[in-house]
């Protein structure tokens, strides 16, 4: 743990109000970032999380918060709305007038900075009910709606009901990747946005690094961006978080245009 053997946890942990106390690992170790996990104080125990169980992570108040904005410095949904917004004023387009469709929207982080640039809607998408059972808790009356699907597997009801929504804005935040978010959910959210609309999301700089990286992204975006369905305004290398041991992690941040329907990745 930082700073602490298993046997100092309690001490190095005694934290005021609402803080969940939390321990990491070493800062001698390094995982991958989808490895990575932290022991927290829950209910008067030390219990391990690693940080892909989200929906572990959602059922603890305050935990997902603590854990990556507080201790790891998490950045990305201001910046990518940062982006976003710059772009919309660049172009004369109110924020009033967005109807995003927010992907992996979990707890509701950045659908908080949606409706901080005045979206007229804003609908929230998550594989796990803990999500949307979280966002509800946390951030109450962000979401105009919040589905529980797998977008790699829409029915013809929810797909309707989607659509029906005529998105002109897609933010997807800290989610592709890892098997989170496959290229195929991300296309056929991208698909239910009307042709025009803004698309704004991050990505690990790493899944952009040529066509054969496998989790799929290099090809889908490069694709996207060379055919013209994608029109990248922003393309920006920042700070992430941090990872366990303190190194930092840098992912890209994109704002663009989308000009039609993307295709599908092969399955």
């Amino acid at each position: 743990m930082h700073g602490t053997s298993a046997g100092e946890l309690g001490t190095m942990s005694s934290l005021s109000g609402s803080e969940l106390p939390i321990a990491l690992p070493e800062v001698s170790e390094r995982f991958e970032q989808d490895c990575e996990w932290c022991v927290a104080r829950v209910d008067g125990e030390w219990r391990e999380f690693r940080f892909h169980d989200y929906d572990r992570l959602y059922r603890v108040e305050g935990l997902y918060e603590r854990v990556f904005y507080d201790i790891l410095r998490c950045a990305s949904p201001p910046v990518v709305r940062r982006h976003l917004e710059r772009e919309l004023r660049g172009a004369g387009v109110s924020g009033e007038r967005l109807r995003a469709l927010d992907l992996g929207a979990g707890n509701g982080i950045m659908g908080r900075e949606l409706a901080s640039l005045g979206a007229q809607a804003v609908v929230g998408i998550d594989i796990i009910p803990e999500a949307a059972e979280a966002a509800e808790r946390d951030r109450p009356g962000t979401y105009l709606d919040y589905y529980v699907v797998d977008m790699t597997d829409l029915d013809d009801e929810i797909r309707s009901a989607l659509a029906g929504h005529r998105f002109n804005c897609l933010t997807c935040v800290a989610a592709l990747g890892f098997g989170d978010i496959p290229p195929k959910a991300f296309s056929e959210a991208f698909n239910l946005v009307e042709p025009g609309g803004w698309i704004a999301f991050n990505i690990k700089e790493e899944f952009l690094e040529g066509n054969g990286h496998p989790s799929g992204f290099a090809r889908l975006i490069g694709t996207a961006v060379a055919d013209g369905t994608l029109d990248i305004r922003v393309q920006e290398r920042y700070r992430h978080r941090d990872a366990t041991n303190g190194d930092p992690i840098h992912y890209m941040a994109m704002v663009g245009l989308k000009r039609r329907d993307m295709e599908h990745p092969p399955a």
